[in-house]
């Protein structure tokens, strides 16, 4: 992905109205080249949070589209709701996500805003790092007194908008817009109806805590004990329950699963019970499979399972299905992102897969499957691991095999990816051929697409290479010390990383034959004679390991 790419998440103050969220998304569907992935809406906070993804410009255009649009459907003087707002569009941050640094998406959230205040004559505030006055950079601090209390606020001299009338808009309110890095909105569930105890533990774990009188009876501040995180308690009476309302503004510092715990911890001091959780919007993948890997570890079981398995805990062990159906696929910010021609082979069954290979078409070929068979080579390492991890009698050596596992996990994963990525290679060289050559121009630019995606395809299969040889190590160590019932799965697995590589190198050397760069083919070349000696010699140890262990 190498284009610039921002993430934008407003919020409208408008959550049961299915009719007037759908018009407001069909502005940002208008503009070609923005990705729509998440449409949130919330009956009790009335209030909807959406989700797209597109390079910046696009992303403007539609975010104004949406403001303007939501100006025109929702009627402020009318709305309530659970949730904190002074406008129809509340909050309309910008998210860096891929090849844009947060000072250039600060300066798109800057020229949304002007462009907001100008056009549609909305009061707009900027904040968080769009925002150069750093004393009102803070939303809760801006949305102070909310909707109703901004047609006082808004005349005080150090309360101007940044763009727009100094008059607070009955109709349509006043927006705040900015930029900022990626959040998590997450909600707990308890069981209490009582704002006041939800809040007393949103007030124990949030970094910004509570404010309470020392022994002279003068405020001081107490934090929570929970950094980069927000928090309220309020009611839903959708679900009829309390919930802890959190913003995690930075996931690597205070992940979910850490936050989900810690809820826990304090609501069950408090003698209030978590019975589930929420998720608002999008999440990372990695916080997810974070998520999965930290209960897995607090039960001593293996976290080298597959990423399925993974998100999977993750769910259960947060309880984040309890109110409604929780989709990874439709949740999980990569997945909505991901190509899904790009994985289009390792989505097929078993045998759609054979059929595929055996039809009368060139891809997938050797390379596709030697990547497959190095992946199948990887999983029967992780098989071996995670048997070892729960064996009987084994349990004060469950971390040792789980890390093995989880080795073997991402071996196997590269080696997945690559089995699309070989026939993506050839593809590439087949289109190159395809190009025109009416010209001394045309000439010149086809045969430099044909020698860069020779290149390419000369680069996948040497990468199999590289990967099937590393899986060996844990191929060798589960023949080791493995499981003992398991030890021919493991040299099963070694003919598998063995075959990956050779099969692989043949596919480096005929595509090495036509490259033009003979420097590079003569040490590529080298390398990857020197990676098949390796892997025979691996596998001729390994084999031998394992008719020692069988005895016969």
């Amino acid at each position: 992905m190498s284009q610039k790419l921002i993430e934008c998440v407003p919020n409208f103050s408008e959550g049961v109205n299915l009719d007037i969220i759908k018009q407001i998304t069909n502005e940002v569907e208008s503009v070609e080249g923005v990705r729509l992935l998440n449409v949130d809406p919330g009956k009790a906070t009335n209030r909807t949070v959406v989700t797209f993804v597109g390079e910046p410009e696009k992303v403007i255009q539609a975010a104004f589209l949406a403001i303007k649009k939501a100006g025109e459907l929702i009627d402020m003087s009318k709305q309530k709701g659970e949730h904190p707002r002074m406008g129809a569009t509340d909050v309309c941050p910008l998210i860096p996500i891929s090849n844009i640094s947060m000072e250039e998406t600060a300066e798109y959230a800057r020229q949304l805003a002007k462009r907001v205040g100008k056009e549609l004559q909305i009061p707009v505030y900027l904040y968080e790092q769009a925002q150069p006055n750093k004393s009102r950079s803070n939303l809760s601090v801006i949305r102070a007194g909310e909707y109703e209390g901004f047609f006082k606020k808004i005349k005080l001299p150090e309360w101007a908008p940044d763009f727009g009338p100094a008059e607070n808009d009955v109709k349509r309110g006043a927006t705040v817009i900015g930029a900022r890095d990626f959040l998590v909105a997450y909600n707990v569930n308890l069981n209490t109806t009582s704002t006041r105890r939800a809040n007393a533990i949103a007030f124990d774990v949030r970094e910004a805590g509570r404010t309470v009188n020392d022994e002279h009876g003068k405020p001081k501040n107490v934090p929570g004990t929970l950094k980069s995180v927000k928090a309220i308690g309020w009611y839903i009476e959708e679900y009829g329950i309390a919930q802890i309302s959190m913003n995690l503004t930075n996931i690597e510092v205070t992940p979910v699963h850490k936050a989900f715990d810690e809820v826990c911890d304090k609501a069950h001091a408090r003698g209030i019970r978590v019975t589930g959780s929420e998720l608002v919007g999008l999440i990372p993948l990695k916080a997810m499979l974070d998520a999965g890997k930290y209960f897995l570890r607090k039960q001593k079981r293996s976290v080298g399972v597959s990423e399925k398995e993974l998100i999977r805990i993750a769910i259960k062990s947060m309880g984040l299905g309890e109110l409604g159906p929780f989709i990874p696929e439709e949740r999980i910010i990569e997945y909505l992102l991901k190509d899904k021609t790009a994985s289009k082979l390792v989505s097929m069954s078993l045998a759609e897969f054979a059929d595929e290979t055996a039809s009368e078409s060139p891809a997938p070929g050797g390379g596709s499957i030697s990547a497959y068979v190095g992946s199948l080579g990887a999983s029967l390492a992780g098989m071996v691991a995670n048997l070892s991890s729960h064996k009987k009698g084994w349990d004060d050596r469950w971390e040792e095999f789980s890390n093995w596992a989880e080795k073997a996990q991402v071996y196997k994963d590269e080696l997945i990816r690559l089995v699309d990525l070989d026939t993506t290679a050839f593809n590439r060289i087949m289109e190159s051929f395809g190009l025109p050559k009416s010209t001394p121009e045309e000439k010149t630019a086809r045969d430099k697409a044909i020698q860069d995606a020779t290149r390419y395809a000369i680069e996948v299969p040497f990468k199999v290479m590289q990967v099937a040889l590393n899986s060996m190590e844990v191929i060798k160590a589960m023949v080791e010390m493995g499981n003992p019932n398991s030890v021919t799965d493991a040299g099963v697995a070694a003919l598998c990383a063995r075959t990956a590589v050779l099969g692989a190198f043949m596919n480096v050397k005929i595509n090495a034959s036509s490259y033009k760069d003979k420097d590079f083919v003569t040490d590529i070349i080298a390398k990857g004679n020197a990676i098949e000696q390796k892997a025979i010699a691996l596998e001729a140890e390994v084999i031998e390991l394992v008719n020692g262990k069988i005895g016969l």
